[in-house]
């Protein structure tokens, strides 16, 4: 029955990689789960203490990043709050019907649109959806080097 339990673990460690880079996937939080079965079918022993926490921290830090990555860079273009979770939104929503490319369609459109209908200014709109559409792309980066770290980082703990 352990072994299965690992087996788990592991796949659910590989789901978060594949879930930081596709939508409507889980990403961290499969991660932070693979490795919290990991530690409860070795008895809580494996990994050690100090290990389990920098996995939780990375964990945690990829977490932040998928949630908020996106709106962290929409706000540092200048978007409104209104804006940013209204591009939030439809960028989930069209990642579900279409994919990733949905997603970064959704939050460049909705940034643009709206930042326009507040501003009346397509430079400065369009410089505003490219900081979303950068930061989206980013984030996802950083959340696949994350969870990709956990992942190496337990089979580390697996074979030594």
């Amino acid at each position: 029955m352990a072994d299965l339990l690992v087996l788990v673990a592991f796949a659910l460690l590989v789901l978060g990689v594949v879930g930081s880079v596709v939508p409507g996937l889980p990403g961290a939080l499969a991660s932070l789960a693979g490795v919290g079965l990991y530690w409860y079918t070795r008895g809580f022993a494996d990994p050690s203490l100090p290990v389990l926490v920098v996995l939780l921290a990375v964990g945690l830090a990829a977490a932040v990043v998928e949630f908020a990555g996106g709106a962290v860079a929409a706000r540092a273009g200048g978007a409104s709050t209104r804006t940013t979770v209204l591009a939030t939104l439809v960028g989930l929503v069209l990642a579900l019907v279409t994919g990733p490319v949905g997603l970064v369609a959704g939050v460049a459109g909705t940034v643009f649109a709206v930042e326009f209908a507040r501003n009346d200014d397509a430079d400065a709109s369009a410089r505003t959806a490219l900081y979303a559409t950068v930061g989206v792309l980013a984030s996802t980066a950083v959340q696949a080097l994350l969870t990709l770290s956990m992942l190496g980082a337990m089979v580390l703990v697996y074979v030594y």
